[in-house]
């Protein structure tokens, strides 16, 4: 499902989804972390949300699609050195994807407990917000790194020694 589309490596077509909705995720939430109590909160309110689902499902279909290009790569015979920067590549996305992963979850989390409804209720205690902000400020920048990495290795991956 994975491998091919339209005759291209599914891989080079999917990673790119991953490359700006796990970014943007970092972004939106951080954003909507730190501007609490202010009125550019509730416009990113919608924003996050949706990327907290979008950003880990397109770093899960990069990781899939990888592994399908790493299969297509064994099968090809390409040697060890190649298939060592792919295996550290890999390690790089699976990782990226597991921060996506949780940087989802807290966004929403946040979400909920920042909430008008939960704020009216007073049923969560004020500095559950303040806490969840700092993990979702954590979780974004370990983010934006692992996505660094995993491209930077993969790059590397591919361009060594062309240009």
């Amino acid at each position: 499902m994975f491998r091919e589309v339209m005759g291209l490596p599914a891989h080079a077509l999917l990673v790119h989804a991953a490359v700006v909705f796990v970014p943007l995720l970092a972004l939106v939430s951080t954003g909507y972390a730190v501007l609490a109590r202010t009125r550019f909160r509730g416009r990113l309110d919608w924003a996050a949300a949706v990327l907290a689902v979008v950003a880990p499902i397109s770093a899960f279909f990069a990781v899939e699609s990888g592994e399908e290009l790493q299969e297509v790569l064994i099968a090809k015979n390409y040697g060890p050195e190649i298939l060592q920067k792919v295996v550290e590549h890999q390690g790089y996305g699976e990782l990226t994807f597991r921060w996506s992963l949780a940087l989802g979850v807290v966004t929403l989390v946040l979400l909920v407990v920042t909430s008008r409804r939960a704020t009216r209720a007073r049923s969560v205690p004020g500095w559950l917000g303040l806490l969840l902000g700092a993990v979702v400020v954590v979780l974004a920048a370990l983010n934006v790194w692992y996505v660094y990495l995993t491209g930077d290795t993969g790059a590397e991956a591919v361009w060594q020694g062309v240009i």
